[in-house]
């Protein structure tokens, strides 16, 4: 049997329609993610390299430990000396938009997909779609929808990194023991008091794996993205591969491995508490007859 659907016909003609229709649209919402994705960029643009690299340094410090602060710093004044700078800092901000992007909309619905069932049962066939569909798709529509440059590039990376996030969120939330939520309604919680001072930092540990996740895989689908002048670290990449540079390829290949690194073990670290604890001031409460809750003192001497 020969029979022909024409399945990519059907989408040539979606797309064509997209186009005659909702161009305004289109245009509004590339002016925003534009907008955004600018004033990330040239908000670490502005500071020195110096400066950035030991704010960097000082966070891995608090977060992770010396060891790795000291990793952090050489890491990245390694990129400095390569002279690929400019291109991490381009790609840094394309992945913290996507990423913010991804974060923003992923959340909201992994929430919804853990409270509705129907939700969950139509949402997971598009989270495959979006995950098993080749990178280089996204591509094409993103570039004809949004001409060439950081806003598609943007865009195709929110579509392509956004499901870990939403898939983790459902499942932190749905695997909440039952206990605790039964416990918070005895206390009379409402469904939001519910959701946000029971359930989500129960549920803390799996969602920042999900967004760890699309971190990483925002940061693989900004280097592709250059291919529709994203800019970043992708043309030297691309650069690379077009003029069978093997040095130019290996040092921008080695810039983002650095950058997943540093991203990859500082999103890890939020999840849990920090390596080095800032001590605060103890207080005490003038002329009370007792201590500030949770500050133990020494018990009065008899007589005194």
């Amino acid at each position: 049997m020969d029979f022909d659907l024409s399945i990519g016909a059907a989408a040539s003609a979606a797309v064509e329609y997209t186009l005659d229709h909702f161009s305004p649209t289109l245009d509004a919402i590339a002016d925003v993610i534009g907008f955004f994705a600018n004033g990330i960029k040239d908000g670490l643009s502005w500071l020195p390299s110096w400066a950035f690299i030991g704010i960097v340094a000082l966070f891995a410090l608090w977060r992770v430990g010396w060891k790795f602060a000291v990793l952090c710093g050489a890491a990245l004044f390694l990129i400095v000396g390569m002279g690929l700078w400019k291109e991490t800092i381009e790609t840094l901000a394309l992945v913290i938009a996507a990423t913010a992007i991804a974060i923003a909309l992923g959340i909201p619905l992994g929430i919804l997909m853990a409270r509705s069932p129907l939700t969950a049962a139509g949402t997971r066939p598009l989270l495959d779609l979006m995950q098993t569909m080749p990178a280089f798709v996204y591509l094409i529509p993103a570039a004809m929808f949004f001409g060439l440059g950081a806003v598609p590039g943007t865009i195709a990376t929110v579509i392509f990194s956004m499901p870990p996030v939403v898939r983790l969120t459902a499942l932190g939330l749905t695997q909440v023991n039952r206990e605790f939520v039964e416990a918070g309604q005895a206390f009379g919680c409402t469904d939001r008091q519910l959701l946000f001072k029971v359930q989500f930092p129960l549920a803390l540990p799996s969602i920042m794996a999900g967004i760890n996740q699309t971190i990483m895989l925002g940061l693989s689908m900004v280097v592709i993205a250059s291919m529709i002048g994203a800019g970043g670290l992708g043309n030297t990449v691309l650069t690379g591969i077009q003029r069978l540079d093997v040095g130019v390829g290996f040092e921008g290949g080695l810039a983002v491995v650095i950058l997943a690194i540093i991203l990859d073990r500082l999103t890890q670290s939020l999840s849990r508490p920090a390596a080095l604890r800032i001590p605060l001031p103890v207080a005490r409460r003038v002329g009370a007859g007792r201590d500030i809750p949770g500050i133990q003192t020494a018990p009065a001497q008899a007589g005194a």
